[in-house]
């Protein structure tokens, strides 16, 4: 199977590639500077998100999309990259992964409050929650590209251990038993390579947690 990581240079995007690895996979880390790069992926290909062709990922079995951007001039690049990557995928059947936020789940039962509106969220957080729920928003209009949004818990740990197992989620919040929303960054790697395997939830937005 042939996988593509966008992002690879970022946290999550370097998590997904390294498990990729352990197990068993060769990613293509999409990258924007090679120089800068310092994960472990041997294939690399240079090129800006928005500079992607369909060429370019047409033999690519999943392209899995770890962009971030996080500064108030580029929280608009999580809806206008998400367009360009569906635009792309139109017709092939190339598989999208997206690592997605925590802000858009919800924390009620009835589905009606999400996490980014609750009095306790960060406030230095919520344009970035906003901005991502909105290229979720955008992304369950589409019907023609085989995509998988997977969100993690409100807490998503870069330090914490890869347990190796986790709890699997829909469009709710998960909390363990100590009342705490967690995930580790090795964790969500691990679900993400598991669903590019288990393909249980195509077209659907899944979460996980500790």
């Amino acid at each position: 199977m042939k996988i593509a990581v966008l992002g690879a240079n970022g946290k999550s995007g370097g998590f997904i590639v390294d498990e990729l690895i352990h197990q068993g996979y060769e990613p293509t880390a999409v990258v924007r500077n090679k120089d800068t790069y310092q994960g472990n992926a041997k294939h690399i290909l240079v090129k800006d998100v928005f500079n992607l062709t369909q060429n370019d990922i047409l033999d690519y079995d999943v392209v899995i999309n770890a962009l971030g951007f996080f500064t108030e001039a580029t929280l608009k690049n999580h809806l206008e990259s998400t367009k360009h990557l569906i635009s792309i995928l139109e017709g092939l059947d190339t598989r999208l992964m997206v690592v997605g936020g925590a802000g858009s789940l919800f924390v009620d039962n009835d589905e009606t409050i999400r996490l980014m509106d609750t009095p306790d969220f960060p406030s230095d957080y919520k344009p970035l929650a906003v901005a991502m729920y909105e290229a979720f928003d955008y992304l369950k209009t589409v019907t023609d590209v085989n995509w998988t949004y997977l969100s993690p818990s409100a807490f998503f740990d870069f330090e914490g251990d890869r347990l190796g197992h986790y709890r699997l989620g829909g469009n709710q919040l998960l909390v363990n038993d100590a009342g705490e929303s967690r995930i580790s960054y090795a964790d969500y790697a691990i679900a993400m390579v598991d669903e590019i395997k288990n393909q249980k939830y195509k077209g659907q937005r899944f979460t996980v947690g500790e």
